[in-house]
């Protein structure tokens, strides 16, 4: 059994393990909707009463809503990833998941309804903002939305590919009504991750830089250095192209999932930073 002093580690470590980029990897042909969509299906499908494409552009990845005036996708709603209650902190730990019925009121003043696909657009600069796209991805699948999908290469492949299709100025859009269906298969506790670790029941996963799996440093903030014994070592940074959020193909990514001595996929807890 873990130690008191693990069990600090753990819960400084965890907070909550959550599903982001690791979790495009391990779920795909297991929703109703694709996790990734390309630039092309969505001009394609930009027509579709039922799509909300879902500009998260924030710091991270150099934008704002300033940026989001300037140009965006046609027919897009904004929300900053990082200021505008996607996460929240409790007792010090930050990137936890805000209450249900926040995210209802969040979600339902963006114009998303139940019966709406949501494609998620990040920067498309780096593996960081692709994990921003990748945390919005599982906050909708905690909450029982299954159609929801990331554009592969966010804004940066749309402009790239389609640089003279854009919108401009601010949106605001009407207020839908959202119900969540808590899925709490999506979210593993502390002590479910203990469980799991005395038990050898699932597979750890952490996305994190090798120097911080290594505990050789830690993120400004990370309440402590190292990882969860028995994890693997699966750098987000390496399933993502350099410079860009576009996915890696399926082939290598399997080579590297191999390479991080990652046997299987069942139960699978994914852990980042926040």
């Amino acid at each position: 059994m873990p130690t008191k002093e693990n069990m600090i580690l753990l819960k400084k470590l965890t907070a909550s393990i959550t599903v982001y980029t690791v979790s495009i990897l391990l779920s795909l042909n297991v929703f109703a909707a694709e996790p990734l969509v390309s630039v092309k299906w969505l001009n394609d499908n930009l027509t579709n009463d039922k799509l909300v494409v879902l500009d998260i552009r924030n710091k991270i990845d150099g934008g704002s809503k300033e940026a989001f005036e300037i140009g965006h996708i046609p027919q897009a709603v904004y929300s900053n990833y990082l200021t505008e209650g996607w996460r929240t902190t409790v007792d010090g730990i930050v990137g936890m998941l805000p209450p249900v019925n926040d995210l209802e009121i969040l979600i339902g003043g963006l114009g998303i309804g139940n019966d709406n696909h949501v494609i998620v657009v990040p920067g498309g600069v780096s593996s960081s903002d692709f994990g921003s796209a990748s945390r919005v991805y599982w906050t909708f699948k905690v909450l029982g939305h299954n159609n929801v999908s990331i554009l592969d290469g966010g804004y940066a492949a749309w402009i790239q590919q389609l640089p003279n299709q854009l919108e401009t100025g601010a949106v605001n859009p009407t207020t839908a009504i959202f119900k969540a269906d808590f899925q709490s298969k999506y979210l593993a506790t502390t002590e479910e991750v203990v469980n799991a670790l005395a038990n050898n029941s699932s597979v750890l996963v952490d996305a994190r830089p090798e120097e911080q799996f290594l505990g050789k440093s830690k993120h400004g903030k990370a309440l402590a250095a190292g990882t969860i014994p028995g994890a693997f070592n699966l750098q987000q940074q390496t399933l993502v192209e350099e410079n860009t959020s576009f996915f890696k193909d399926a082939i290598t990514v399997a080579q590297l999932v191999k390479g991080a001595g990652i046997e299987s996929t069942e139960g699978p807890m994914p852990k980042a930073n926040t």
